[in-house]
């Protein structure tokens, strides 16, 4: 490879440059090196990269001048779930869950079973957690009840409210739930 004067202090001013980063330095280097009739084993030697790598820098240099040095931009990165997976993550997080899953709300690796499951695009419990912190959702705190399995369930909810609505006279209604903070509040209330 045959270097002009020009085209030496030009690659020189590189490798010298505060502004040039070290990997354009290294490339100048390795085009300055072949100019002084290395052998490209012995440049990739003293460059410290390989044979493939020599070739590939002295290539875009003849194709491309010093222009051909410095790096490409590299396009965004490939997006793995698409748009439309997004949306719909979303949109099924704002709304109940289909009955058939027996949930009383989301999980996030309820959400991804479901949506890989029904979707046709597999999706991680993790990807739908990110997904649900950049929207601000929180389908745990969405005010969901379970209802019992109890098959008197209904009558004994009846008669808990009939006692509520229509109290008899000097009656005392206990309070007894398994949850402490429950009881607690129902302390502070009398």
């Amino acid at each position: 490879m045959e270097l002009g004067d020009g085209e030496r202090a030009e690659l020189s001013a590189l490798v010298n440059s505060r502004d040039a980063s070290a990997n354009v330095a290294t490339r100048a280097r390795i085009v300055l090196w072949r100019g002084d009739r290395l052998g490209k084993q012995r440049v990739a030697e003293l460059a410290g990269v390989s044979r493939p790598t020599v070739d590939l820098w002295l290539r875009r240099y003849a194709r491309d001048g010093v222009g051909g040095l410095v790096g490409r931009p590299r396009g965004a990165a490939r997006e793995q779930v698409p748009a439309s997976v997004r949306a719909r993550i979303v949109a099924l997080t704002r709304a109940t869950p289909p009955a058939e899953t027996g949930l009383s709300h989301w999980s996030s690796r309820e959400m991804a079973r479901y949506v890989s499951q029904t979707g046709g695009v597999s999706v991680s419990w993790h990807y739908v957690a990110n997904v649900w912190r950049a929207e601000g959702l929180r389908p745990h705190r969405q005010g969901t009840f379970k209802l019992s399995s109890d098959p008197d369930f209904a009558a004994r909810v009846a008669d808990i409210v009939g006692l509520c609505l229509d109290p008899p006279s000097a009656a005392v209604v206990p309070c007894v739930d398994e949850k402490t903070q429950a009881q607690a509040q129902a302390l502070d209330r009398h």
